[in-house]
């Protein structure tokens, strides 16, 4: 195929260009459309289309490719090949999951539909009165995105398809913080209070949103009052099939659950010993949960919720300074990233959102404070390794400078969790080997994120699937796991406190598989990195070998270990 020519990419940003028609928040997400004020439809009839253009899609990518899956028809280009490749597996895990009923009992404490409708206000521009403009006709249209997702979970009901009542009962409450912010006006009038426009536009920006918070009381009340009831007895684990089909989506892969689960404990008992002798050098004598009571008490903590994004933002900053030119080559639109704070009523993890195409929205990571004012360092620095720099902001600034080489679909839309999370932790692992961890509490600090992650993958598999718990487990030996179990057994692990403890546990319940996408995705970086400085020898250079890996786009685990095996 002449280098020119690129069949497959061009489908693949075709999809995009039509899941934009079918997701407007997708295409705020990305950075394609501007201006467009829509909301998706969340309805049983929205996931149709979105389902019909999956199909079509494959059906195109089939005459493009002879219907390659990996033989002799598959493109030779190299880009083309991981294109079609990533294209095919992720849209048949996304027709999976809608023909599993996932879409109508999704109900979750983040990364769904009713989280998405306050997102995107996040991610649009608010600089103009003409912003502002579009910012208030989209939010007038939440109640309708919201009356379309209640017709979701309504026919989720009508089929027996429910969400757990934890996952139900955490939105409830999730709604009512986000209804209490701004002295009891809500989150959508608080959002609009910064702006700064004439005040006919004031008075549409406020109808907007009342009419937002007034859609977001009524779906707390129905979700209280009648979902609620007819969720009691859904069990909080989804069982193998179900757990499966989850796996595929978050990974890539078709994981031998077994495997993942024993591999997963071997990860725990090897952290476990590391911290402790960590926990050693903190404070003689301590176990690890001491050892981390005492840096909260005794090493540098940031007061002011304010200082503590002012100096997440200085610490991606004096990394990219740092990074740059030694470990990786960083374009200038790379070199930008903010540090933001998490609105109110948002899970308990920090997070990332991407630059938009073309950079006119930068890389952000969040800080959720769950009403905190004083923050202890040592915990948060391997955590906005992780975040920033050289986590996911390297990682999709890259693609995102690289979406015309590559295509839109693999530098976003088609992104898996496993390559993107396995990246973000090998950045942390990265930063520990380049003696990046030395501030007092900072290595186990990593430690601790890392044996969290470990954690998840035992709890995960295993509240899902009601596995037995290990023998010489801390907590519940000899029992099958449960809800209170997996609270427990991460409690004695984590020196995050019981907020973020509940949280998390909400969030693996109602996001099957998710939890395990990070250390699984890590150890496939690892090994690739590993085979990579086998086959080279002395010749192997890190620093190319990094920006060879990041220019490839987003791969599942069906192909990441042997793509970045073969730089």
């Amino acid at each position: 195929m002449p280098s020119d020519e690129r069949p497959v990419r061009d489908l693949a940003d075709a999809y995009v260009e039509g899941l934009a028609e079918l997701d407007p928040i997708m295409a705020t997400m990305v950075g394609i459309r501007p201006g467009d004020d829509r909301m998706p439809d969340f309805s049983p009839s929205g996931q149709e289309s979105r389902d019909g253009l999956a199909r079509a899609t494959l059906r195109r990518l089939d005459e493009a490719t002879g219907g390659g899956t990996g033989g002799d028809t598959d493109p030779a280009d190299g880009d083309e090949r991981r294109c079609g490749r990533l294209l095919r597996e992720r849209l048949g895990a996304a027709l999976a999951t809608s023909a599993a009923g996932e879409p109508l009992r999704d109900v979750s404490n983040l990364m769904g539909p009713v989280q998405q409708t306050r997102t995107v206000f996040t991610l649009m521009p608010t600089e103009t009165p003409d912003d502002w403009a579009v910012v208030a006709r989209r939010m007038a249209r939440v109640p309708e995105a919201l009356a379309g997702y209640r017709a979701s979970l309504t026919e989720g009901l009508s089929r027996g398809l429910l969400a757990a009542p934890l996952q139900a009962s955490t939105l409830v409450e999730q709604l009512a913080q986000w209804n209490a912010a701004a002295e009891g006006r809500g989150w959508f009038a608080g959002f609009t209070d910064a702006a700064e426009v004439p005040p006919a536009l004031r008075t549409e920006l406020e109808q907007a949103a009342a009419s937002a918070t007034s859609a977001t009381t009524d779906l707390r009340c129905w979700l209280a009052d009648e979902y609620l009831p007819r969720a009691e007895g859904t069990p909080d684990g989804v069982g193998e099939e179900r757990y499966r089909v989850a796996a595929r989506q978050w990974t890539g892969a078709d994981l031998d659950l077994a495997e993942a689960y024993q591999w997963g404990w071997a990860e725990y008992r090897r952290l476990v010993s590391e911290i402790e002798a960590e926990a050693a050098r903190v404070l003689p004598g301590a176990s690890a949960a001491e050892a981390m009571a005492h840096l909260d008490e005794h090493s540098e903590v940031v007061h002011g919720v304010e200082e503590i994004r002012l100096r997440l933002q200085r610490m991606m900053d004096e990394a990219i300074a740092e990074l740059d030119g030694t470990h990786f080559d960083l374009t200038e639109p790379m070199r930008t990233v903010e540090a933001r704070i998490a609105p109110a009523g948002s899970a308990a993890a920090p997070y990332y959102s991407r630059p938009s195409k073309g950079f006119a929205r930068p890389g952000r990571t969040w800080l959720p404070t769950l009403g905190r004012t004083s923050f202890p360092l040592w915990g948060l620095i391997s955590t906005w390794y992780h975040e920033g720099v050289p986590g996911h902001h390297l990682q999709f600034a890259q693609w995102t400078g690289m979406a015309d080489r590559l295509s839109t679909y693999q530098a976003t839309v088609g992104s898996v969790s496993a390559c993107s999370e396995g990246w973000a932790l090998y950045a942390e692992r990265l930063m520990d080997e380049l003696g990046y961890l030395e501030p007092q509490g900072a290595r186990i600090g990593y430690l601790e994120a890392q044996l969290m992650r470990a954690v998840r993958v035992v709890i995960d598999i295993g509240m899902h699937l009601g596995l037995p718990v290990p023998a010489g487990s801390p907590v519940g030996d000899g029992q099958r796991w449960t809800p209170e179990l997996g609270r427990a057994f991460m409690a004695a692990h984590s020196g995050r406190g019981q907020a973020f403890v509940d949280s998390e546990i909400v969030r693996y319940l109602g996001r099957p598989a998710q939890a395990i996408s990070y250390k699984l995705g890590e150890r496939a970086w690892l090994a690739g990195r590993e085979a990579a400085k086998a086959n080279h020898g002395a010749a192997f250079d890190l620093k190319s070998w990094h920006m060879s890996a990041l220019a490839l786009g987003a791969l599942g685990l069906d192909d990441l270990a042997g793509e970045l095996a073969a730089l």
